[in-house]
């Protein structure tokens, strides 16, 4: 890189937000909506080497755009679907029916858990669960119930992983 862009870029380094703002609108031909100092280096710091090195080749701009496009595709191209849907993969469901979670073992399943003493038995049925001759809505009410505390109920019966990000 040119020793005139370098020596511009330590001098950046050091300057104020003013300063940076100045030279944004200068190097730009715009003033700038932002005052983040780190925003305003990286942009100006970009625009002096593309400026030194000739920025984007052709190639590049149109590939850019071409990502650009498939992005804010909606629907998956035409080359990606079967020419033909099978006529037992349509199936017709109910708007009005809350779709089962996919985590939840098929109705008629025994869930259990053992915790401290007690050993926890949970049947799963097709509306909700029966723990103890009860009905619940929901496995994290029944996990409320045991504990006494506020629990996930597919992570309570290891269902499912906590994801830590």
């Amino acid at each position: 890189m040119a020793p005139t862009v370098l020596a511009a870029i330590d001098e950046l380094r050091t300057s104020n937000v003013i300063v940076l703002r100045k030279k944004y609108q200068e190097v730009f031909g715009e003033e700038s909506k932002s005052s983040n100092k780190q925003f305003l280096f990286r942009r100006i710091v970009w625009r002096l080497q593309a400026d030194a090195e000739g920025g984007l080749s052709e190639r590049a701009r149109r590939r850019a755009a071409e990502i650009v496009t498939d992005t804010l595709r909606t629907r998956a191209p035409k080359e990606l679907l079967p020419s033909e849907v099978p006529a037992n993969a349509i199936r017709v469901v109910a708007c009005s029916q809350p779709q089962r979670d996919w985590r939840l073992p098929p109705p008629g399943t025994l869930l259990t858990r053992r915790l401290r003493d007690r050993h926890i038995i949970v049947k799963v049925l097709a509306d909700g669960f029966e723990f103890e001759s009860r009905r619940y809505r929901s496995l994290s009410a029944i996990a409320r119930e045991v504990t006494g505390t506020r629990w996930n109920g597919l992570l309570f019966f290891r269902l499912t992983e906590r994801c830590d990000a």
